[in-house]
């Protein structure tokens, strides 16, 4: 009897550790850490200035408003789901954008606001698995693959999933037009 709880014990603890964990979102400020000295490329501060960094705000505008009388939505725009889908990091997943989090803990209200925008998770992946120094290292040196540590890979699908005719504001995209106006990639070494 003893013998079988310590070989259903070393079973417990060998599943336990292969399962493999869910990356959660961590925001964009976590990100800056790393990415915002002209050295490295300064992609914090690019994407920071560019379209993406104001998306929730333009659910607020007049013309937002607009839209979503013209579609029947019950909320206002900027608390949709079909349109925080788009707008927001994370929407529909427990680490990601909440409409709601307790006010009293800071830390939560802090990161939401973080994620209150298409972040850096948004086409990079959430980041809990390669926000790490070590796990950066690993990366670069061939060690792991990006997939493992969930860090996409930017192709055109990444961009349609919200830049498509399903948007009320759909304009016609071109990718390899698109995405060098959003590029902010690491200088050659």
């Amino acid at each position: 009897m003893k013998k079988m709880l310590i070989v259903l014990l070393i079973l417990s603890v060998g599943m336990a550790f292969s399962q493999t964990k869910t990356a959660e979102y961590i925001g964009s400020k976590k990100c800056k850490m790393c990415h915002s000295k002209p050295d490295v490329g300064s992609q914090y501060s690019i994407w920071e200035k560019g379209p993406h960094s104001g998306s929730l705000e333009t659910l607020k505008t007049d013309a937002a408003k607009a839209i979503a009388k013209k579609m029947g939505l019950k909320v206002a725009a900027e608390q949709a789901p079909e349109c925080l889908t788009c707008h927001v990091t994370g929407w529909g997943t427990k680490s990601g954008y909440q409409l709601e989090v307790d006010p009293l803990n800071k830390k939560a209200v802090k990161k939401n606001k973080d994620l209150s925008r298409v972040g850096c998770e948004t086409c990079h992946g959430a980041g809990s698995l390669y926000k790490s120094k070590k796990t950066k290292a690993a990366l670069a040196a061939g060690t792991i693959t990006r997939e493992s540590v969930n860090l996409i890979t930017i192709t055109e699908k990444t961009c349609t999933v919200c830049h498509n005719s399903d948007s009320p504001t759909y304009k016609p995209f071109d990718y390899a037009v698109r995405i060098k106006e959003v590029a902010h990639p690491a200088p050659e070494k």
